[in-house]
């Protein structure tokens, strides 16, 4: 049994603590907005928020998330409005198939905490997810837009 925080809930599970904790949070918890992508922890699509920095939820234990503030992409939405971050991914049209981007989001949500004004080299250090469709350049945009409002 480990108690866990996600999205400023407490959740009890019943899990082996070597679980991935994208499965207990996709599974156990029911928020599928997290993606599972490669299961190694390099494509990113499972990114989430760990203590405010964005991490690969497939490759963390449970056993190591147990008191720690957890955030998924459900948490950034707020009584109906999308996070800066979600406006601008929209307003540029970032997203063609959608699979990796609550990962891109997450980690660029982490991003812009940090830095509000990241130049493209740290954008590029820090939002290390992979994109099959090539979005890079609206993603780098998306992020700028954010830095400029």
């Amino acid at each position: 049994m480990a108690e866990l925080n996600v999205n400023g809930k407490k959740y009890k599970v019943d899990v082996d603590l070597d679980t991935p904790l994208l499965w207990v949070i996709r599974e156990q918890i029911g928020l599928t907005g997290t993606k599972y992508g490669c299961g190694v922890g390099v494509c990113g699509a499972c990114t989430v928020l760990f203590e405010g920095q964005a991490i690969r939820s497939c490759s963390l234990p449970v056993s190591a998330a147990v008191g720690k503030k957890i955030e998924t992409i459900e948490s950034l939405e707020k009584n109906g409005q999308l996070s800066k971050v979600q406006k601008a991914w929209v307003d540029k049209q970032v997203p063609q198939c959608g699979y990796c981007q609550s990962g891109m989001v997450m980690a660029t949500t982490a991003l812009l905490r940090n830095n509000p004004k990241p130049t493209d080299a740290q954008i590029d250090a820090a939002v290390t997810n992979i994109c099959r469709c090539g979005t890079f350049q609206e993603v780098r945009a998306a992020i700028h837009a954010v830095s400029k409002a």
